[in-house]
């Protein structure tokens, strides 16, 4: 197995040699069935089904040897953490961009409501997303609104326990002695109970202690732990959403929760593991019900992180085929033929949100008279696709003469690095134009759509044998992603539009 530092790249290294770092991509090529063992996703699959594209998953501790030496990456945030250092600061502003990636992943769920006005609707929430004043639902705001009461009365009447201890217990203080207790006053030396009793006047008895260390307080304490820790994040990814209602509403609930759980820190109570078995009290008191279901919830999302931080690279792709599809569906001239049923994951698998179809969606243009089908991960794919290491395709059919006029590739490249648009143009022009001189396959324009990082940049290149690439960043969240799609729009109209330039 060879690895590939960029997907449109024709060189490749020595896994042995290469060391891959935070401004790389994780791919690798590979013959199929080797190394079946390891780690990775397939990206693309050869037509003769000998030789795959593989991409690799991020570490979440920042290093790996197998199968893929890696050096300098970011580590996953801990719960909690406030971050200090430079290395922390970056940790903490990719877990923010990934966040908001699966913030817009997630609005289809919603959108499926309604599958006829689908893309509608998907473009509505994505519209509201540019305003960053307006911040987007998540299962923390959620339970800000409804679960903050169940805490309220929590807070009034915490639950306590009388629990048996045996103490040494001044004579007129004895209440109750058990079987122990006697056994022990028996064996004691004198006649009488004052004699046996001693100097001090102490016998063993039994005393009751009231004890808030009971599992339903230490579920409550796990799941204050565990929502200030989602708070605490969220506030930090929408610290421009100061003024509004959702802001507000988070910010009051962190702090509920953090006044909540020093105080049980302070009655002693500890802090319930995830695997627990609910008693009489979890499962029929209401309040504490609640509060059980929520911490579930949560803990579900905490338990995926892992899973999406090490696939940060899969989520992106499935950005940017939405983001593609809605530049399309926004042409005055496209008329949306067909869609591919998009199958809802409630829990990410390897990254991904939603399952497909190929091709994912089919437009008309009207006065271009050509269909337009978004090939997304094709199955098996020739020679020339395969090279060029794209796993997103636009198929480009006329109608005049029903046959293929042309597809264009489009790359989403995934680092932890901002990459240059220029460099990185200029780099897939180059290896296009390599490709034309063993294919007589039309191949001229090309998109890479990279993550921007707070930083939107749209460069164009033309190679000497015409083959025109645009790269573009773009972010999921505010005025980076509203940029981001007004040049996605303008290269999706200079595609296709009669006229445009």
């Amino acid at each position: 197995m060879n690895l590939v530092r960029r997907p449109w790249s024709l060189r490749t290294e020595k896994t042995e040699k290469t060391v891959l770092g935070p401004e790389d991509c994780f791919l690798g090529l590979a013959r199929s069935g080797e190394n079946a063992g390891s780690r990775y996703a397939k990206l693309l699959l050869h037509s003769d089904q000998k030789q795959e594209l593989r991409l690799f998953p991020y570490p979440k501790i920042g290093k790996g040897n197998s199968p893929v030496r890696i050096a300098g990456l970011p580590v996953c945030p801990k719960k909690g953490l406030r971050p200090k250092t430079s290395d922390e600061k970056k940790a903490v502003e990719v877990s923010s961009h990934m966040h908001c990636v699966l913030a817009r992943i997630e609005e289809i769920k919603g959108s499926l409501d309604d599958p006829e006005n689908f893309w509608k609707h998907l473009q509505e929430a994505w519209d509201r997303a540019e305003d960053e004043s307006n911040p987007r639902m998540a299962e923390i705001v959620r339970q800000a609104d409804e679960v903050k009461f169940y805490l309220l009365e929590l807070e009034k009447r915490i639950r306590h326990v009388l629990r048996r201890n045996r103490e040494l217990t001044p004579l007129n203080r004895v209440q109750e002695m058990d079987r122990s207790s006697m056994v022990w006053m028996v064996r004691q030396p004198g006649r009488t109970i004052a004699e046996r009793a001693g100097a001090d006047q102490r016998v063993l008895a039994i005393v009751r202690h009231e004890s808030f260390d009971t599992l339903e307080n230490r579920v409550l304490h796990a799941y204050l732990r565990l929502a200030s820790h989602f708070a605490r994040q969220w506030i930090r990814e929408h610290e421009r959403a100061r003024n509004s209602r959702r802001y507000r509403a988070v910010e009051d609930y962190f702090r509920l929760c953090r006044r909540l759980s020093h105080k049980l820190t302070e009655l002693g109570v500890a802090i319930a593991e995830p695997e627990i078995t609910a008693n009489y009290v979890l499962m029929e008191d209401r309040d504490y019900r609640t509060v059980k279901d929520a911490w579930g919830r949560l803990l579900r999302k905490d338990k995926a992180e892992d899973d999406l931080w090490a696939w940060q690279a899969e989520s992106w792709t499935d950005f940017c085929v939405l983001a593609v599809i809605l530049a399309l569906y926004g042409l005055d001239e496209a008329k949306l033929l067909a869609q591919s049923p998009l199958i809802w994951k409630d829990e990410a698998v390897r990254g991904r949100r939603f399952l497909h179809d190929r091709p994912l969606a089919v437009f008309w243009l009207r006065n271009s008279g050509l269909i337009v089908e978004v090939q997304a991960r094709p199955d098996e794919v020739s020679s020339i696709q395969f090279d060029a290491g794209a796993n997103v395709w636009l198929q480009v059919a006329d109608l005049k003469t029903e046959f293929l006029e042309r597809r264009i590739p489009i790359w989403t490249p995934h680092s932890f690095c901002r990459m240059s648009p220029v460099v990185e143009a200029h780099s897939a022009a180059s290896s296009i134009e390599e490709l034309h001189r063993t294919t007589k396959e039309v191949m001229q324009e090309g998109l890479i759509l990279m993550p921007a990082y707070g930083e939107v940049v749209e460069t164009g290149v033309s190679s000497s044998a015409g083959v025109r690439i645009q790269a573009i960043s773009i972010d999921a969240a505010g005025e980076t992603l509203e940029a981001g799609k007004k040049a996605l729009a303008r290269f999706v109209r200079t595609c296709f539009q009669v006229g445009e330039e």
